[in-house]
């Protein structure tokens, strides 16, 4: 019934030409938006906080270890030991930096991991590891990265 009294534009009046009133009756800042929109995170924890700073060799904000999702120091701990990994078609894999967010470095410098955003889904969520010892951290399939303080560095 609420779906049908939305699609009819709520019980307003027609305007001159058959077409139904829109505009909203308060402003957007005055109301919370009642948009639905679809997500692969399920998980209730937060994103990361970023911790004050930044990187000064990728310009990349910082963030805490400790502020990760508990996926994602699930998958620091199993990078430090080495494996096993969840997805090992897919982790410990060439990172090939197409998006060039990171520092520029020769091929085969960064691997990637899987940080699962539920049980066997894969989801946007990724670790970056350089040789040198760097971890980066991207919630958004690489759309953006921060780089990991890490309690251990």
């Amino acid at each position: 019934m609420l779906v049908a009294w939305l699609v009819t534009g709520g019980g307003q009046e027609p305007e001159p030409g058959g077409s139904t009133a829109t505009e909203p009756t308060s402003s957007p800042s005055s109301s919370p938006s009642h948009e639905f929109t679809e997500t692969n995170t399920p998980s209730a924890e937060p994103s990361a906080t970023p911790s004050p700073g930044t990187d000064p060799e990728s310009g990349l904000p910082y963030v805490d270890e400790a502020s990760l999702p508990a996926e994602a120091r699930d998958v620091l701990d199993r990078i430090d030991a080495g494996g096993p990994f969840k997805y090992p078609d897919n982790d410990d894999v060439t990172f090939e930096n197409r998006e060039e967010l990171l520092p520029d470095h020769p091929e085969g410098y960064y691997r990637e991991y899987t940080v699962e955003t539920a049980p066997r889904v894969r989801g946007p969520r990724r670790i970056v590891t350089g040789d040198a010892g760097e971890y980066y951290w991207t919630d958004d399939h690489y759309d953006s990265f921060s780089r990991i303080q890490r309690t251990t560095e």
